[in-house]
């Protein structure tokens, strides 16, 4: 017992006893908000251990709270929802000090070590996400690295704010990949958008990779030169090239692409031409993963999934709450990318063109 002695035992000296009760309210998952009546001694050095000093509701709920944070809720949103949910009305810093005890173990998920694996390609892209910082409102660019290791299982290797048209910023997350364990030499490939700057830092961080251009974002900035009587035709000489199947075949394809439109659309010629080989780059490796490399379809579903569940929030708390959230999101579709590996069923054929220029699956 904590005051030494049993019921009405008397004792010679100093000796502690009862005082009487203090009231305390506790909030319990599936029961609500009750009253408590915790005994209190005469030195206050009686503590409870079944309701912690400062707590104010049973650990699930704070679980419950992290995880509709994570799941997309701001913390106003999770306020006003609360007493509904849990029977008691939680405060909006509540909610925020619950969901911030989360940044030691996304911090650790970020930073994680990479050499248990080898990533034989690194696709690479940015995304934009409006973001508090003080008593201010910016877009803040979160630069996004996805790699496939070599029994093609797709993993986010980065999420890191930067600037996502510098190539010191991309330098920066290559090099922070590298000293976290991840082989440079591995590397066979990297797919990105024409994004100023960022070829040049990947080819620097890994000197004997590939680079391999995204064939959507250049078509559309060819077909953006274009007549818009004219894109359907231009569109279709350009697929095949795109979709020529071999080398010889996709530099004959341009030649006579180059041949029929040089002089009528100088511009789209020339911006197709100019990074002809890197759009053609994904030829070199094995043909059942073509129609995966010819784009970076692989990094934008995952920032498409990222704007999905940030949306509701419209503004993301702080860089911290962005990472809490995006780490969520990416453990959450390397769960589901392990039942399907990094391959698709075989490269498909040029088809009519249909619409506008069909971004790979």
């Amino acid at each position: 017992m904590h005051l030494g002695r049993e019921p009405y035992e008397r004792v010679s000296g100093p000796a502690n006893h009862r005082n009487g009760y203090r009231s305390r309210r506790f909030t319990l998952k599936g029961l609500g908000t009750i009253d408590l009546r915790i005994p209190r001694d005469r030195d206050g050095s009686y503590q409870t251990e079944l309701v912690p000093k400062r707590i104010q509701y049973d650990p699930a709920i704070e679980q419950d709270l992290q995880m509709l944070f994570l799941g997309g809720a701001s913390t106003r949103t999770v306020e006003l929802m609360s007493e509904r949910l849990f029977g008691r009305r939680l405060s909006a810093g509540e909610v925020s000090q619950a969901t911030k005890k989360l940044l030691e173990p996304v911090e650790a998920w970020r930073k994680r070590p990479l050499d248990g694996e080898k990533y034989l390609y690194l696709f690479v892209d940015g995304t934009y996400f409006s973001m508090r910082r003080g008593k201010e409102i910016e877009k803040q660019c979160v630069l996004v690295v996805v790699g496939v290791t070599e029994d093609r299982q797709r993993r986010v290797l980065a999420l890191q704010a930067g600037d996502r048209e510098s190539s010191k910023s991309w330098a920066v997350v290559f090099e922070e990949l590298i000293q976290r364990g991840l082989d440079p030499g591995a590397v066979q490939l990297g797919v990105m958008d024409g994004l100023p700057g960022l070829e040049k830092a990947f080819k620097a961080a890994f000197l004997k990779a590939k680079v391999q251009r995204c064939q959507f974002h250049k078509a559309g900035n060819v077909l953006a030169k274009v007549r818009k009587k004219d894109r359907i035709a231009v569109a279709e000489d350009m697929r095949r090239f795109f979709y020529a199947g071999d080398e010889k075949s996709a530099k004959a394809a341009l030649a006579r692409f180059g041949g029929r439109w040089r002089s009528i659309y100088p511009d789209a010629v020339a911006c197709l031409e100019k990074d002809a080989d890197a759009l053609i780059a994904f030829l070199k490796f094995p043909e059942a993963e073509w129609m995966s490399l010819r784009t970076t379809n692989v990094v934008e579903r995952v920032n498409k999934e990222f704007k999905r569940r940030t949306g509701p929030m419209e503004i993301v708390a702080g860089e911290a709450s962005v990472y809490r959230i995006l780490a969520f999101i990416a453990i959450k579709m390397e769960s589901s990318w392990r039942k399907a590996p990094f391959r698709n069923s075989g490269f498909r054929k040029l088809k009519p063109f249909s619409g506008y220029f069909t971004h790979a699956a």
